[in-house]
């Protein structure tokens, strides 16, 4: 029924829409294209509910869908990813069968692995996706290369991304954001309903570096030099001898101790990692739930990820769901069904891609899609009622991506349109007014268990008319996971945040406190940089998760802000917290801080070359006047 699944998804009937990697490689194997007519979209449909597929249609095949990395299934849209482009197929008919084809986005990497990857849609109605560094750039429909919110071309030339990036956008392909770059590869994102996004990512292949990554947004993570975009091997090679032992070979890798990286939420060590979720389900046992479920095919396992609070960022630890001692098992996608079950999908091979396959013969090439869920389950598809609004507000509630995003947009357009017709009324309830979806996420957002308040509150925040007041609400919950998303929910929605900030920056949450440094990212003015020197003087001198959003806060503004820092700190710079400060914040006065915390006789040896690694990062007539400064010292 299927051969070498890359990527799946599951509709809202619960059929599993699959992408086919026949032809994985065709452009310059000598195999060749094994099937000429091209690769496969193929739906599966189990009628009978016994838990086995029994009916089998092609979506639509064709070679410009050749080992197509990515699906997203979105009512009559479905949008697949495959190097060099994105494109849109759509139903139009309503017949299982691609009517048109479109263009969203184009790319490099053709015919590669490490190119663009899975669309996922979000809890904020919005696109997500990452391509991996054979990407290269990020252009439209008509070929013309993408600026980003921030006035940024979408390439990797240093300028400022590099390598891999993750990417947010509408649903129509506008108002791209790039949400992290320097990545390696990448195989797609996982979104949970507060909006914090996860991704998992390669290392160079054999280096035991794959790692986890809470994707912090405008961050840099670090596969390439930061400043030059070099490579980590020669760093590595550097060390031998020096008793640094195999098991630090991750923090080169991954740049994890230069100035302006990220860090990793866990390194899982060999491995070939593909798709990811987030498990917002109850079929499946406690120990999953709210937590990402991922597959490494080249370790042959299906695990999940138990996420916790780690100062203002977090530490995770694994969890295996399933794996097999079968060497052709290569679990190479996961999603979440209807009634909360995950299906897997096995690319069926004796290797990991790595531009490579075992399985040169069309004739006898297999594929496989496991469902799993506890002992004794059946499986079911959950009644969908999308015409009222206890049906709406329960699609909304679903574990499945695609019944949410059914729900999503019905109910903004149901509330757009309310909010419309009532604009001009007087003494009316606008709250009641038109159909009754309101009242129903109200009650969500007050009754509900936390992930289900913030999906109500995405919608209620979206409401013309009730808006403002839901979000000033959700910023002062008792929940700080509710108070992060409010706040990305009032950036998006450019709210006027600095009556807030001024509350929050004194958050007992260091994570909410990170969400008000990286809400303070290219505002001017006074008041911004005196809530951001708040923020600074509760830096602990350990978390670099908080250190690293004061600098993304802090872009293009390190002198304003630095400035505000010390006149707060009272001149009181030389601390654990303020030598962190100094190291990672490249105003034009940090080099003079530096002078003096290298020639320092107390400074040890690797503090000192930590300081003199900041000033790579600064040019200009204040680092030449630093450096004299440390030869006239005598510090060498």
């Amino acid at each position: 029924m299927l051969r070498n699944p890359t990527d799946i998804d599951i509709d809202a009937r619960g059929r599993v829409w699959v992408c086919e990697g026949v032809n994985y490689r065709s452009s310059f194997k000598p195999w060749g294209a094994l099937d000429p007519a091209g690769d496969r979209i193929v739906i599966l449909e189990d009628t009978d509910h016994d838990g086995v597929a029994d009916k089998a249609k092609t979506f639509y095949q064709g070679t410009n869908i050749n080992s197509a990395l990515g699906i997203c299934v979105l009512g009559n849209r479905v949008i697949v990813s495959c190097s060099p482009k994105v494109l849109i197929l759509t139903d139009v008919d309503g017949d299982d069968r691609a009517d048109t084809v479109e263009t969203l986005f184009s790319v490099e990497g053709f015919d590669h692995d490490h190119g663009v990857h899975a669309m996922v849609f979000g809890p904020d109605g919005k696109l997500y996706f990452n391509f991996g560094n054979a990407g290269k750039h990020l252009k439209d429909k008509n070929g013309k290369l993408i600026v980003d919110l921030e006035g940024n071309e979408v390439e990797a030339k240093g300028k400022p991304y590099r390598e891999g990036m993750a990417f947010r956008c509408d649903l129509d392909g506008s108002n791209l954001e790039v949400l992290g770059h320097n990545f390696r590869n990448p195989y797609e994102l996982a979104v949970d309903s507060f909006g914090t996004v996860w991704q998992s990512d390669n290392d160079d292949d054999g280096n035991r570096s794959v790692r986890i990554n809470y994707v912090m947004q405008h961050g840099n993570f670090g596969y390439t030099d930061p400043l030059t975009g070099a490579g980590w091997s020669e760093a590595w090679k550097k060390t031998k001898g020096k008793g640094v032992p195999d098991d630090d070979k991750p923090l080169y890798h991954w740049h994890q101790m230069d100035p302006g990286v990220v860090p990793n939420t866990l390194v899982t060590g060999a491995g070939a990692p593909t798709g990811i979720a987030i498990y917002e389900g109850k079929l499946l046992p406690p120990v999953f739930q709210n937590q990402m479920i991922h597959c490494d095919a080249g370790t042959r396992v299906v695990r999940s990820y138990s996420v916790s609070q780690d100062g203002a960022g977090y530490a995770a630890k694994t969890t295996d769901i399933f794996s097999s001692s079968d060497t052709w098992f290569r679990p190479s996608d996961v999603c979440v069904a209807p009634d909360g079950s995950i299906f897997v999908a096995d690319w069926n091979d004796a290797g990991v891609g790595g531009h490579n396959m075992a399985d040169h013969e069309f004739k006898t090439m297999k594929g496989r899609i496991f469902r799993i869920a506890p002992p004794g389950n059946k499986p079911s598809v959950p009644k969908l009622d999308l015409k009222t609004a206890s049906g709406l507000t329960q699609a909304l509630q679903s574990p499945n991506h695609s019944i949410r995003y059914l729900a999503w947009t019905k109910i903004q357009s149901s509330l757009a349109k309310t909010s419309s017709q009532t604009s001009q009324a007087k003494g009316v309830d606008l709250l009641m007014a038109g159909p009754a979806v309101q009242p129903q996420l109200l009650a969500l957002w007050k009754n509900g268990e936390p992930r289900m308040r913030a999906r109500a509150l995405q919608l209620l925040a979206r409401d013309p008319s009730h808006g403002t007041i839901q979000i000033r609400q959700a910023l002062r919950d008792g929940n700080p996971d509710l108070r992060i998303a409010a706040l990305r929910i009032a950036q998006e929605l450019k709210m006027d945040l600095t009556p807030h900030l001024k509350t929050l920056a004194r958050d007992s949450s260091p994570q909410v406190r990170r969400e008000c440094a990286l809400a303070l990212r290219h505002r001017s003015g006074p008041a911004a940089a005196d809530l951001w020197a708040e923020l600074a003087t509760q830096h602990d001198g350990k978390d670099r998760w908080y250190l690293e959003a004061l600098a993304i806060g802090a872009d293009k503004q390190e002198n304003e802000f630095f400035t505000a820092w010390l006149k707060k700190s009272g001149g009181q710079w030389n601390t654990s917290t303020g030598r962190d400060i100094v190291w990672r914040i490249h105003s034009t006065q940090t080099p003079a801080y530096l002078a003096q915390l290298i020639s320092d006789s107390a400074t040890t040896e690797k503090d000192r070359a930590r300081y003199f690694r900041a000033l790579d990062f600064i040019s200009g007539k204040e680092k030449d006047d630093a450096l004299m400064t440390i030869l006239g010292r005598g510090a060498f």
